[in-house]
Formats: structure tokens, C-alpha cells, sequence
């Protein structure tokens, strides 16, 4: 038998499990829940997930609605996400670049990481056409097939992360999106061979956006940049001289973050370290 100190460091552990499994119920797609709902998702019994949810919302991970039937997540999990968002060295590294990239594009800036199957955005910096400069910051989630930072980040991850992101299917946001798996892998190799990415409003009607992937110290992919503007803007004409501008910031934010270029590896396959 384990040690009773043992043994209840397990059941802690389970139950921290089960908890996590409760709050990884929602997304963005579904906001609210109920507790039957909650349990059907998680395959736990009701009354079960009824007292996770209970001690969730004391804890202020979970909030109730009015109605007492329905669940969404807490305001203390948006401030824990704030405080891990600051504390990431490519936030704090990174933000000069984001800045100074959209004076130069005169487009909107979009810097996002890779969650393992979405990319979370980590800033947003909009300079152009007489706007006002806006910087947003948001935990906003988009996903991998249909936006610029998605596939200039996904096209070089394992054929193993390729392969799942696959499998959670490539939805159809517009006629352009591709949904079927043989393009989008002929599409990340091309994206591997010249080193960007580009949108061709495939996530929303009329955007155009131009990404590039960015490495952390050990030049794995993790994140990406991006500049995207309306296709007036946007143009055909421009994609070169934005993925030269796109690809220089990448890497220099990449740089930062302790990469060395002239260390990583020729190889061109996915999840290569090689210079962008």
C-alpha cells in the first residue's frame, strides 16, 4: 500500500485533473453551459462535476448566471491569463516590433502563439489610412488552417501536430478557406520552401494578411507575425515587399528570444530550424 501522504498527493492530483477537464469544457463556441452538459463532455457523473463546478465557482474560476442553470468561465481566469500573458517573454520582447512593423506597413499587426491547436493572439497594433493607433490585447483564439499566423506557424511543426489539427477538421470560414488535407499539405510545403505565409481571404471575405513564423531559443516555431489589411490595400503587388518586411521583424523578434540563425539546421522538413 502507498503512504497515506502518497496516496492523498494522488487524489489531489486527480482531482485538479477533473477540474481542469470542467473549465476545458468551454470555448468560444460554447460560452455557457449546463451541468448535465458539463458532464456529458466530460463523461463524469453528474453529481460529480455539480460539486467541481460548485467549488469552481467559489473560487471564482467559474460564474453563475442569473438563472442558476447556465455556467461560464470567471473573471479570475481572464486575470490569471493577463498576468501569464505578461510574463511571456515574447509579449514583452516583442512589442517594439509589432509597433514599429505596422508604421511601416501602415496595416494592422497581428502577433500570435500557438496553443497546440489554435493560435491565440497575444497583440494587436493598427497604424493606417488616418486611423487612430490602437494596440489591443486579447486571448482571442483563431484557428491554424484559415488565418496567415496559423499556417506560417503550423507548417512547421511535426507531421504529428500537422496530422491532429487535421483531424479536428479544417472548417470553411469562406469560399477561399482549404478544407481538404492534400491542399493544406501542399500549401505548408510551400510555405516551408519561401519562409511566409499568405492569407488569401480565407478567414474572412476580403483580407489579405502576410505571416511569418517565429522561433524561440532552440528554433522551434511557436508563434508568428502577421500584417493583414483589406484587399483595396493589400494587394498582390505588395505581398513581396510585406513578406520581406514580415519576415525581418520575425526574425528579429526571434533573435531576441535567444535564436541563432546561423546555428540552426538546413534541414527543410517540418519542425526544421532554419533561418526564415
Amino acid at each position: 500500500m502507498a503512504p497515506p501522504q502518497e496516496a492523498g498527493g494522488r487524489q489531489s492530483v486527480k482531482s485538479l485533473l477533473k477540474m481542469l477537464d470542467v473549465l476545458e469544457c468551454f470555448s468560444t463556441q460554447d460560452r455557457e453551459l449546463t451541468v448535465v452538459e458539463m458532464a456529458r463532455r466530460t463523461g463524469m457523473p453528474r453529481t460529480t462535476v455539480h460539486r467541481i463546478v460548485d467549488s469552481l465557482r467559489v473560487l471564482g474560476f467559474l460564474e453563475q448566471e442569473a438563472s442558476r442553470e447556465r455556467y461560464r468561465l470567471g473573471i479570475k481566469l481572464f486575470e490569471l491569463g493577463n498576468t501569464a500573458l505578461t510574463n511571456l517573454p515574447l509579449y514583452r520582447e516583442a512589442r517594439p516590433f509589432v509597433d514599429t512593423l505596422s508604421k511601416m506597413s501602415g496595416e494592422v499587426v497581428h502577433l500570435c502563439v500557438f496553443d497546440g491547436s489554435q493560435m491565440v493572439f497575444v497583440e494587436r497594433s493598427e497604424h493606417g489610412s488616418g486611423r487612430p493607433h490602437n494596440t489591443v490585447t486579447t486571448m482571442e483564439a483563431t484557428p491554424c488552417h484559415s488565418t496567415g499566423v496559423g499556417k506560417a506557424t503550423l507548417a512547421f511543426q511535426d507531421e504529428a501536430v500537422i496530422d491532429r489539427i487535421i483531424r479536428l477538421g479544417l472548417h470553411r470560414f469562406t469560399s477561399e478557406t482549404i478544407t481538404a488535407p492534400a491542399s493544406l499539405r501542399e500549401e505548408l510545403a510551400r510555405i516551408r520552401a519561401r519562409g511566409f505565409a499568405v492569407d488569401e481571404c480565407e478567414h474572412e471575405p476580403e483580407l489579405r494578411c502576410v505571416a511569418a513564423p517565429i522561433r524561440n531559443s532552440t528554433g522551434k516555431v511557436f508563434a508568428a507575425i502577421s500584417v493583414s489589411g483589406h484587399t483595396r490595400r493589400v494587394t498582390l503587388n505588395r505581398v513581396a515587399d510585406l513578406a520581406t518586411l514580415v519576415m525581418s521583424h520575425a526574425q528579429l523578434i526571434s533573435i531576441r528570444l535567444g535564436f541563432m540563425p546561423s546555428a540552426a539546421s538546413a534541414s527543410t522538413g517540418p519542425g526544421a530550424s532554419r533561418p526564415d
